[in-house]
């Protein structure tokens, strides 16, 4: 994690508590510094090991429930909703990306693609401004590709041994 992002998102986060007069807990930054010492995605219950279990810093439930919704609503950080899962991501400094998901083991891979970018930044829409998007692309990972590949050998040869 780089020292100046961690910085710009704390200034936000305390900010945003000062202006409406809610209380700097150490929780909520505590919160905040584990999901930016995260790369990639987490679940929930994620954060809520790496804080008892690295961290030596359990918090309730509610607690990690309600810190989250608050980083949400301030775009720190972002849900997405794979397939059979609620995943959040730090996104800051996240630019804008693509996510690869298999529909037969839920595998989730960033990738990245300047042609789309610049696709999207050059689109012209109409009373709304653009922060950045988030693409999802369905498919079948090569693993899981590879072992439907090999299941449908073998029932071939199965059959061919049968006749």
């Amino acid at each position: 994690m780089k020292e100046s992002v961690l910085t710009a998102v704390e200034r936000i986060l305390d900010n945003y508590l000062e202006m409406n007069n809610r209380r700097k807990t150490p929780e909520r930054y505590t919160i905040l510094r584990a999901i930016y010492g995260i790369s990639g995605h987490f679940t929930l219950e994620e954060l809520n090991d790496r804080l008892a279990n690295e961290l030596n810093f359990p918090v309730s439930r509610a607690t990690l429930y309600n810190t989250l919704n608050l980083f949400l609503e301030l775009r720190l950080v972002i849900r997405h909703r794979f397939q059979g899962a609620t995943k959040y991501e730090a996104c800051y400094d996240n630019n804008s990306h693509c996510h690869q998901i298999c529909t037969i083991c839920g595998k989730v891979t960033e990738v990245r693609s300047p042609e789309l970018i610049m696709a999207v930044e050059n689109m012209r829409l109409k009373r709304f401004r653009k922060d950045g998007f988030t693409l999802y692309i369905y498919g079948v990972c090569s693993s899981c590709q590879t072992k439907i590949t090999k299941r449908k050998r073998l029932e071939k040869n199965k059959k061919m041994k049968i006749e």
